[in-house]
């Protein structure tokens, strides 16, 4: 083992890995200020602010094998204690001061538009030009000062600093750009040297030559989060475009199956507006999602998952929704829907069911034993580690197959243990 350093070399960092996946798995350790990806090596190099972050996210991966988009990724202290302007050099922009700032936002579970970032920057000096858009890396933003020296002055401060409690963390370079020029004033870009611009050209992308504007889901409400979450795409098998918020739901056990039961298998891939069992078909249901990329997520996700000896069939419902009636349950204002806070994080976490479940939320004294006594009736579990994450208790349990960790799912989720409302769902790792 090299000696502690707070520069963290990552390798088997395969080309589907994206810059925003890599600070993904580091961020709950702190703040992330310098990353480089070494991309004909498949490696990357990322500096943690202190030595102390790089030693826990460590220490945690020692016992957690790091996987991203389902290839485990390998970690090690570097041997260089700080990442110089030469590593950084390789981004193709350096240290070299300029009165432009070029902005990455990172974990972005907010939208952030042209007057939240003029808010940011502009207690640092006269702040003449914004102009934002989105790329691969993620959300950017071009910031140009009437002096070098604000410009200066603002990246040091700012530097790994979050915009919003916990989230929109701001990666800031010098761009090496001279002038940027803004024909629109709108909520995408703005010069505040002249306000008479326009606000768009009709028809024609605002800023050509700046990057691709927009995350091209225009009808979804929850873009930001879609886009913070999967790192401007989005999953294999998922178009972003559908509709349709209803799903139906085929093959249930009837006998074992009941609208709660349900509503903590589908909230993992959206919040859940109604569920009705159908009385002419026992083994049928409908459930409505909160939109259409939820249900979307849903479909792709449960289709042929097994739920108490039956294979699930999961489609879109030709009915746009469901009606109210004495058959339907309403999940629309429940505290248990868990996209009300935090939707990326929750985007990151959809996946079809996985042997491993994901345990939060438990009371601080749990023991192993109280949570595998919790949950050993659903079948066999085969290992299970209890750990600590930003001072809150949290558990990883194995079982035999995927069937037994969706029964504990579906029957234990938002159920009492010690006195705390457990939250589960599907773990993507791979061991404990």
């Amino acid at each position: 083992m090299t000696e502690p350093s707070k520069v963290i070399h990552v390798r088997n960092v395969g080309h589907e890995i994206s810059e925003n996946d890599l600070l993904q798995l580091f961020q709950p350790f702190g703040v992330i200020t310098k990353l480089v990806m070494l991309r004909a090596k498949n490696q990357a190099l990322l500096q943690m602010q202190d030595v102390p972050s790089a030693v826990n996210a460590l220490q945690y991966y020692t016992t957690v094998q790091p996987s991203i988009r389902g290839r485990n990724v390998y970690i090690q202290f570097s041997s260089h204690q700080e990442l110089t302007t030469m590593d950084q050099n390789t981004q193709g922009r350096g240290d070299e001061p300029n009165r432009i700032l070029l902005v990455t936002i990172h974990h972005m579970l907010y939208p952030i538009t042209v007057e939240v970032l003029h808010q940011v920057f502009s207690p640092h000096g006269f702040v003449e030009k914004i102009v934002t858009f989105q790329k691969s890396a993620g959300f950017q933003a071009l910031i140009q000062y009437q002096l070098q020296q604000s410009a200066v002055s603002a990246r040091n401060s700012l530097q790994g600093r979050n915009i919003y409690d916990g989230c929109c963390q701001l990666d800031i370079q010098f761009s090496n750009l001279d002038e940027l020029q803004v024909n629109y004033n709108n909520e995408r870009s703005r010069d505040f040297t002249n306000p008479a611009l326009p606000s768009e050209q009709k028809g024609r992308s605002s800023h050509p030559g700046y990057g691709d504007m927009g995350v091209g889901y225009p009808q979804m409400p929850n873009a930001a989060a879609i886009a913070a979450a999967f790192g401007g795409g989005l999953p294999p098998g998922i178009s972003g475009t559908n509709d349709r918020c209803t799903v139906l739901v085929s093959n249930l056990n009837s006998d074992r199956i009941d609208e709660d039961k349900l509503f903590n298998l589908f909230s993992i891939y959206g919040n859940i507006l109604r569920i009705k069992l159908l009385r002419n078909k026992p083994d049928h249901a409908l459930v409505q999602m909160g939109d259409g990329f939820q249900a979307e997520l849903a479909v792709n996700f449960l289709k042929g998952a097994k739920l108490f000896g039956k294979r699930l069939e999961v489609n879109f419902s030709k009915h746009p929704n469901i009606t109210t009636g004495p058959d339907t349950h309403e999940y629309s204002n429940s505290n248990l829907n868990r996209f009300n806070r935090n939707a990326a994080k929750n985007y990151r976490y959809c996946c079809s069911p996985t042997k491993m479940i994901h345990i939060s939320t438990l009371p601080q004294d749990v023991t192993e034993e109280e949570i595998i006594s919790h949950l050993e009736e659903h079948g066999a579990i085969v290992n299970s580690k209890l750990f600590e994450m930003n001072g809150k208790k949290q558990a990883l349990v194995l079982f035999e197959n995927e069937e037994q960790a969706t029964e504990a799912l579906v029957c234990k989720h938002a159920t009492s243990l010690g006195g705390s409302t457990i939250r589960i769902s599907f773990s993507q790792l791979q061991t404990i």
